[in-house]
């Protein structure tokens, strides 16, 4: 990449896989690094084999942005245009025929005018829409974020067991989700329909099948449903390299609970219901999950469709890693379960896991990261106070156990004021 952009320190670029300006916002809250978006990645892979292009967008309002990224990161004069096709996101459902051929169109205009040798889609990867780019423009169209499908998995993961890599999945199956129905307006339940269980365990019997016959490892994102448990704890006594993730969220919130139009409760895989919620503690306890993470992914309050509370058009994504060690300890206690291991489930594993030979423990050697947790006091959760950058969470007004008093980072008392963040690397030992 040193051709394309380079930032201080020991490493190129931060590129963000997916959901434009918001989620860009989102990992610049925990980076003190600029963070650019898949669209960009993209684009520099084509500047970086020698060829101009084109970014087609359907949002008016991605357009300076991503024109001001590609400055900051020395492309602009290798970008034949940015341009907008006029249309909205929503009119590639409502009037999806319309919206190929407007975009196609400024696709091929980006051809014969600015002269572009590759189209990247910043507009979601519809088939047809990529299919007809082609054929009027006869040119290379790279998707802005597409789903890989079986044999491409497998393929990537034979790639990935030959140095000993990791495939990192988010487990839905696109075409189930394809096939499901559509979420509409402010009911949950309908948004939950739209994201069903059979997806998540269809794309994970599939990793583990291809895991099994590739000898890679792989890890599961943020398991949401429980139905999968069975097959994964199957997979783990038959010694494949299989590791499992659970979030906060998927084991402290339910369905039943979430009001008519609470987008700021929305992600994918979504929140399932109660008894769901139970079993995925228990696989917990029995080891089939790992660990848990946070997943913070913060949006910010328009993008979130407060106003008209609609699943279908607000952006999903939970910010909760102030929160997260209060709410799992919460419901940690009243399950009988230790302090020590909810800290092995969000500490410990998560640094071994990611080869953070320093990390993880308080114990000889290691860094001094740690905090004081009052584990037998209690708060109510007051959006107003957080201090992740958007004020919005699902756990507004929910009591929780435990209130961290201090924390350290690497010996020094975090302040709130001066960022005393870095990049970690696998195997880091200072």
């Amino acid at each position: 990449m040193d051709k394309v952009v380079r930032y201080e320190g020991e490493y190129d670029a931060v590129i963000q896989a997916g959901y434009g300006e918001h989620g860009r916002e989102g990992l610049q809250e925990l980076l003190a690094v600029p963070v650019i978006d898949i669209t960009e990645a993209a684009a520099s892979t084509a500047m970086y084999l020698g060829r101009s292009y084109s970014v087609v967008t359907t949002l008016d309002r991605t357009v300076p942005l991503i024109e001001d990224r590609l400055i900051l990161a020395g492309l602009h004069d290798r970008c034949a245009s940015v341009r907008s096709s006029g249309l909205g996101v929503l009119e590639l459902e409502s009037d999806p025929e319309r919206a190929v051929e407007a975009i196609a169109a400024e696709a091929q205009r980006a051809v014969e005018v600015d002269r572009a040798e590759v189209i990247v889609l910043g507009c979601g990867g519809m088939a047809e829409l990529k299919d007809r780019v082609v054929e009027l423009c006869g040119v290379p169209v790279v998707d802005e974020f597409p789903p890989l499908d079986a044999d491409e998995l497998e393929e990537d993961m034979r790639e990935l067991a030959s140095f000993d890599s990791v495939m990192i999945v988010h487990a839905e199956d696109s075409r189930a989700i394809d096939r499901a129905p559509q979420p509409e307006g402010d009911d949950y339940g309908k948004f939950l329909a739209s994201r069903p269980r059979g997806a998540e365990n269809l794309a994970i019997a599939e990793v583990i099948e291809r895991a099994r016959w590739t000898g890679a490892r792989a890890h599961i994102l943020h398991l949401s449903s429980s139905d999968a448990l069975p097959m994964l704890r199957t997979a783990k006594q038959d010694g494949l390299k299989l590791t499992v993730e659970t979030c906060p969220h998927y084991l402290t919130l339910t369905a039943e609970e979430i009001p008519h139009g609470a987008t700021q409760f929305k992600c994918c895989p979504p929140i399932r219901e109660a008894g769901n919620r139970e079993l995925l503690w228990q696989g917990l306890e029995d080891g089939t999950i790992d660990f848990i993470v946070s997943d913070h992914s913060p949006s910010t309050l328009d993008l979130k469709d407060l106003e008209n509370g609609d699943f279908a058009v607000a952006w999903g994504g939970v910010a909760s890693l102030q929160l997260g060690l209060s709410l799992i300890w919460t419901e940690a206690r009243q399950r009988g379960l230790s302090l020590e291991t909810v800290v092995g489930w969000m500490s410990e594993r998560p640094a071994q896991f990611a080869g953070l030979t320093g990390k993880g423990r308080i114990a000889p050697g290691y860094d001094a990261d740690f905090s004081v947790f009052a584990a037998d006091d209690a708060y109510v959760v007051d959006v107003a106070k957080l201090h992740h950058k958007n004020p919005l969470t699902p756990y507004h007004g929910k009591a929780l156990a435990g209130v961290v008093r201090k924390t350290w980072l690497h010996g020094e008392v975090v302040d709130f004021e001066t960022p005393r963040g870095r990049l970690l690397r696998r195997g880091m030992t200072e």
